[in-house]
């Protein structure tokens, strides 16, 4: 436990790097007039931009995360972790500084694929890092990853409003931002980092990744548990305006609230050596009854109930136990299995978001309520995928209990 704590400072530099990831995730969509006006946009009849150029360049962060991750993956097993994290830091320093002077929305485009592969690096450093710093409590570790950017999306309307109030430019939070993980870069490139167990050539014919059952799964999980949030975050505010809620941004500070809570008891369950593959069942069930819940019940209320719980059950760190179980599956390959799960959540943002797209636009001002039943789909599957990890893992210890 001594030598852990002298890699504690290193660990707090990492979970600043997730708060950075918080804002520039999220910045771009909560100033989407400022880029339209910037990039030239037409202006709608009630004297609003177009902004459905600025929601495609915001979808390119996604396009960067798949560019990167086969990339970030195996740099950060064969040359550690500290120059992805270097390397994430970089890449966000430039979005950050460059994305609110961008001259039209295709430098904006290629400046939102950086922001996705930065997000890439971060995720291949931090999530090994944190299993490898934290060792037997890493699972819990990697789970306060998503409070970092917790906090950070919680924080950015409370900062956003006091750049309003004071009539300071737009770009104020980006121009803050960058300097924040420029800091933290240079901190991170000093501290010491643990010693990880590096996959070298002349082992990689010796030692092949192998996929179980149990591991294909978990991949499969990254896709389900991702669409679940995912779906949401996309629709609750269209879904509280057709239910009739006064202020659908409400929905949101619900959404935070249940999040943040979800990370303090999923890590008080996994201390009492609640094993996270049960977590992966139970949490979603309870998203899918929240989902019909929300669909039959077409109340406001609702939409704030169901705001909070799929917070807690749906985004609050259930992805983060999917790697960190994926991660202890494959210790020599942390960075990879990392990558991979993360391809599959990314290709959830893309694949999804698309299909909601095309839903939304065929049905109307019902577009909402069939996007949840989609989102009760992709849920139940992932419920089903859970259920079989649990079996598998079952008979993946039956089996080592005999052998011993």
């Amino acid at each position: 436990m001594n030598e852990s704590k002298r890699y504690y400072p290193t660990a707090l530099a990492l979970y600043i790097t997730y708060f950075v990831l918080g804002v520039a995730s999220t910045i771009m969509g909560q100033y989407k007039q400022n880029f339209a006006a910037l990039w030239g946009a037409a202006t709608l009849s009630d004297g609003s931009y177009d902004v459905s150029s600025v929601v495609a360049v915001i979808a390119a962060i996604g396009l960067g995360r798949l560019l990167a991750f086969p990339i970030a993956g195996p740099l950060s097993d064969r040359l550690g972790r500290r120059l992805s994290a270097l390397i994430g830091c970089t890449l966000y320093a430039i979005f950050l500084l460059a994305v609110t002077f961008s001259p039209n929305l295709y430098v904006g485009y290629v400046l939102a694929v950086i922001s996705g592969m930065a997000n890439s690096f971060l995720d291949t450093s931090i999530t090994p890092s944190c299993m490898e710093i934290f060792k037997e409590k890493g699972t819990i570790a990697n789970i306060f990853t998503k409070l970092s950017i917790s906090i950070a999306q919680f924080l950015l309307p409370f900062a956003i409003g006091f750049v309003a109030v004071r009539n300071l430019p737009f770009n104020t939070i980006f121009l803050a931002t960058a300097v924040i993980i420029v800091v933290d870069g240079i901190f991170l490139a000093f501290l010491p980092f643990p010693p990880f167990e590096r996959t070298v050539k002349g082992e990689k014919k010796k030692e092949k990744m192998h996929f179980s059952p149990a591991a294909i799964v978990l991949v499969c999980l990254g896709f389900t548990t991702s669409t679940t949030f995912m779906l949401w975050m996309n629709c609750n505010q269209e879904l509280g305006t057709l239910y009739g809620l006064a202020d659908p941004s409400k929905i949101q500070s619900f959404y935070s609230v249940g999040i943040v809570l979800a990370l303090f008891v999923s890590a008080a369950l996994l201390r009492r050596n609640v094993q996270p593959a049960k977590i992966l069942v139970t949490y979603p069930t309870i998203a899918l009854i929240t989902l019909g819940a929300i669909y039959f019940i077409q109340q406001p209320v609702m939409c704030l109930i169901g705001g909070f719980l799929l917070g807690f059950f749906a985004a609050g760190g259930v992805l983060q136990l999917v790697t960190a179980v994926a991660n202890e599956m494959f210790p020599k390959n942390r960075g990879v299995i990392t990558s991979i799960v993360m391809i599959s959540s990314s290709l959830a943002n893309y694949i999804v978001i698309s299909i909601a797209g095309v839903l939304t636009k065929v049905s109307g001002t019902e577009g909402p309520r069939l996007v949840l039943l989609f989102n009760m789909v992709i849920t139940l599957i992932g419920i089903i995928l859970a259920l079989y990890l649990n079996a598998c893992l079952k008979r993946e210890r039956a089996a080592v209990e005999t052998e011993g």
